[in-house]
């Protein structure tokens, strides 16, 4: 647990039972969402549906376009 949450939680042990229940409902939630796989739209699963057949193929980037993408992106 990060020092931050810590904080919160000692804050939260101040307050009145239902707002401690509102804490810990809006929480769980949060922890619930980061928990779920991120949703794909068509076009997602499109693109990683040509991916994996260029892949199956052998079809893969060469060094040379690699680097070209990476210094597109200061990398």
């Amino acid at each position: 647990m990060t020092d931050l949450l810590e904080q919160a939680v000692a804050a939260a042990r101040g307050l009145a039972p239902d707002r401690q229940d509102d804490i810990a409902r809006i929480v769980l939630r949060i922890a619930e969402e980061a928990r779920r796989p991120a949703a794909l739209t068509a076009e997602d699963e499109a693109s990683f549906a040509i991916s994996r057949s260029q892949s199956a193929r052998g079809e893969f980037a060469t060094d040379d376009v690699v680097r070209a993408v990476w210094a597109k992106h200061g990398l």
